[in-house]
């Protein structure tokens, strides 16, 4: 039988807004949007590069809780509210994700406070990062 994990990383809107942070079911994994709050402390930088690498720290997290990692990210949805701040933010994915070469799609969207500067949405595959990878050049 599939099983299904629904993981609550401590956000104060899982509870309120009935979500959770992880969606898992079996192998696939979905990771609702994250934000880079210190969920400890509630402190959040003002520098957007840091709110990525937190953020992505936090999903890392939440992955780790059910057995998987960012190494088996199979996409990304970024959404980011300036687009003056795109390039720090794509400078941080292609840090964190270099030779995963995932699907990624990046918007210029509002979020839901002032301070965010970027969240993530992510949708993971355990195991993914051990299996071996083709590469197909095409012109599309």
């Amino acid at each position: 039988m599939t099983e299904i994990i629904k993981l609550k990383s401590g956000s104060l809107y899982e509870d309120r807004n009935s979500y959770s942070r992880i969606f898992m079911i079996g192998d696939q994994i979905f990771v609702s949007n994250t934000a880079g709050i210190d969920y400890t402390t509630r402190e959040i930088s003002p520098d957007v590069a840091q709110q990525a690498r937190k953020a992505l720290q936090n999903i890392n997290g939440a992955l780790q809780a059910v057995g998987s990692s960012l190494a088996d990210t199979v996409r990304i949805i970024t959404h980011v509210p300036t687009s003056t701040d795109m390039p720090a933010v794509a400078a941080v994915l292609g840090e964190t994700f270099r030779n995963i070469d995932l699907a990624g799609t990046m918007v210029c969207t509002p979020l839901a406070r002032r301070e965010l500067k970027v969240e993530f949405e992510v949708t993971a595959i355990r195991g993914a990062s051990s299996l071996p990878a083709k590469y197909i050049r095409a012109s599309v």
